[in-house]
């Protein structure tokens, strides 16, 4: 599991701690993960699962897509707060090439009771964004983009047209531990290139409002305009 570039583990348990007690879905997703190695990091941390359910609250999030869903932790924690806000009008997209991370996921989705607010689209992320563009063009009120790195424009220009005017998309891991401040590995690594192109761009692109932040290993927010 992931936790905040920056924090060691007191503060980290301290900013834990202060945000209110996850579902016990939510904990069993976490734990479950954490037995998995390394692959493991690839989870959102609880501080980011508590910043994605505001987010969802803020914008009345009542149709999200969700590119990249590994075990089912961040689509869970926002799939909450909509069903709280929505009950069975609630409706995210979930988009993830591998089988195996949607079998793992439903048993957390089962076990919270909101798999029946969820479409899962299996297959490649690039192909599955833009059959959605075709299906539910301005509907989605919320959109999380935590997938392979080297797409995030590709995702990025489908998720303005999947968003509506007031949207919010949101892209994980702009900071990639640091390595997007290393001209070097920007050089020689393409995830790193793509996320130092995809951050010059949003901050220039008139299209949204932007904040970087730091939170986890970064998390870039946009609002369609």
């Amino acid at each position: 599991m992931s936790r905040s570039i920056g924090l060691d583990e007191t503060l980290t348990a301290y900013v834990r701690n202060a945000n209110r007690q996850e579902h016990p879905a939510l904990a069993a997703c976490r734990e479950f993960t954490a037995n998995m190695g390394q692959i493991a990091r690839m989870q959102i941390s609880p501080e980011q699962g508590a910043f994605l359910q505001l987010c969802a609250r803020m914008v009345n999030a009542r149709t999200v897509v969700e590119i990249g869903v590994f075990t089912g932790y961040s689509s869970l924690t926002t799939l909450l707060v909509m069903q709280e806000l929505h009950g069975d009008a609630a409706r995210l997209y979930a988009c993830d090439i591998n089988a195996d991370y949607f079998r793992q996921s439903k048993r957390f989705w089962d076990q919270a009771g909101v798999t029946d607010l969820i479409e899962m689209r299996q297959g490649d992320a690039v192909e599955t964004v833009h059959a959605l563009v075709e299906d539910i063009p301005g509907e989605a009120d919320m959109m999380f983009i935590d997938a392979d790195k080297a797409n995030y424009d590709t995702y990025y220009e489908a998720g303005l047209q999947l968003l509506r005017p007031g949207g919010l998309m949101l892209l994980d891991n702009v900071l990639w531990s640091g390595d997007v401040t290393d001209a070097r590995k920007r050089e020689g690594d393409r995830d790193t290139r793509a996320l130092y192109e995809i951050a010059e761009k949003i901050r220039d692109d008139s299209r949204v409002d932007m904040a970087f932040t730091a939170i986890g290993d970064g998390i870039l927010m946009a609002i369609k305009r």
